[in-house]
């Protein structure tokens, strides 16, 4: 069965406004870095040349050596934090548009099943067979697109635990070699 005009237009407008909520969240994700870069940049050239007053007043080399040792964990604590904060940002957008992309699908699906059974309900008669084999492809595809998303998310699941556990592991390497200096 065919969509009416409306029902069309009603699915373009749908589509739109999605595409410019999605298009104001890639924005609001590209201020986001701009603003977290800017800052980071600020407080490392303002750091730079309190490092470089610190090294000027040295006195001798083990006065050096317990500088340098103790501007690696700040350092490193300060890194694991802007990556940390570029991670959530990033995986905040992905987020938006993975339930926008799942919503969309959802809706399509629907639509779909709706004129599917539209049409098996004014099918004429011997063709049950041809809309039976119809119905269980959109079932096959519905299952697998639900396994193809579980296991996305299950794949970004791993990848954030992995994120964290790796910058919590630099951060107290750093710790412990600041601490045998």
């Amino acid at each position: 069965m065919m969509m009416t005009v409306e029902q069309v237009l009603a699915a373009q407008k749908a589509n739109m406004e999605t595409l410019l909520g999605l298009t104001s969240k890639a924005f609001e994700s590209v201020e986001k870095i701009v603003e977290l870069n800017m800052a980071a940049s600020k407080a490392a050239l303002a750091e730079s040349g309190e490092n470089a007053k610190a090294m000027l007043s040295v006195k001798d080399a083990q006065e050096l050596l317990a500088l340098q040792s103790g501007l690696m964990q700040p350092l490193a604590e300060k890194t694991a934090a802007y990556s940390r904060h570029l991670y959530e940002i990033a995986s905040g957008t992905t987020s938006e548009f993975t339930k926008a992309m799942e919503s969309q699908a959802a809706q399509a699906q629907q639509q779909f099943t709706g004129m599917l059974d539209s049409a098996s309900k004014n099918a004429p008669a011997g063709s049950e067979a041809a809309v039976a084999v119809m119905k269980s492809a959109v079932a096959a595809a519905t299952n697998a697109l639900e396994s193809v998303q579980k296991a996305v998310k299950q794949a970004t699941d791993v990848a954030e635990s992995n994120f964290t556990a790796m910058t919590n592991t630099a951060a107290n390497v750093t710790k412990s070699a600041t601490k045998k200096r």
